[in-house]
């Protein structure tokens, strides 16, 4: 259990499916996802020849069994966090529960409280999306995600995940009138290997420079949709 902070009072968001893309319905708005945003600006060349190195139907088995296995890791972290119980005796609980048991002996160890888990933060107008913890990570204010992996991550790799982070920032800054200049990206494998990727200084204001390019493509391509002409039948 990590002490909660009352600091900043968060609004309660709402997540919802618009034409398989993630949404919010959060303070009266209704934005597109962090994620979602990513998603649809990304360049998918690397995921294209993944897929076809390892097969459609092989894919898919693995991506499944990434989102489920760090569906319950997460829950497992919540749990913690709130100072809940919870267990899960299925193989795959164990084990997540033996992952984030490293994530919270290693990761969470210099936490000293917490402002909110799982919080929904949103810039107006733009964008939302839920970060797994905002917190005190070494007595400053920090954005906190946990990824699970399947085998040990590069830097080079984890381009979309800093710019999560960028934009979480951002949002929580604008919305709450915060000052956050450190997130940090804890993951962890099934066989415990731990890392953390910290975000601050130059390569936070780049993650968060390079989100709003991101951005504004997101919204050209909507723009570029809407113009498209449609044709009776």
């Amino acid at each position: 259990m990590i002490n909660k902070i009352d600091k900043y009072s968060y609004a309660h968001g709402t997540r919802y499916m618009d034409h398989g893309s993630r949404n919010y319905d959060v303070a009266g708005y209704r934005l597109p996802s962090v994620t979602t945003i990513l998603g649809r600006t990304k360049d998918d060349t690397y995921l294209k020849d993944w897929i076809k190195k390892k097969g459609k139907k092989e894919a898919e088995r693995i991506k499944n069994a990434s989102a489920v296995r760090g569906t319950s890791m997460h829950k497992y972290l919540e749990n913690y966090i709130l100072g809940k119980g919870y267990e899960d005796l299925t193989e795959l609980g164990q084990e997540t529960k033996r992952m984030a048991e490293k994530v919270i002996e290693v990761g969470l160890a210099p936490v000293s409280g917490y402002f909110g888990s799982e919080v929904t933060v949103y810039y107006p107008g733009l964008y939302a999306g839920s970060t797994d913890l905002v917190g005190l990570h070494n007595d400053r204010e920090t954005i906190i995600d946990f990824k699970q992996a399947n085998r040990p991550k590069r830097e080079e790799w984890i381009g979309d995940y800093k710019l999560q982070a960028g934009a979480y920032a951002m949002a929580h800054d604008y919305v709450h009138g915060s000052k956050i200049d450190q997130c940090i990206i804890m993951v962890c494998t099934p066989d415990l290997y731990y890392q953390e990727f910290r975000i601050e200084g130059t390569i936070l204001r780049r993650a968060k420079h390079d989100f709003l390019r991101r951005l504004n493509r997101y919204y050209e391509l909507l723009r570029e949709e809407e113009e498209k002409p449609t044709y009776g039948t």
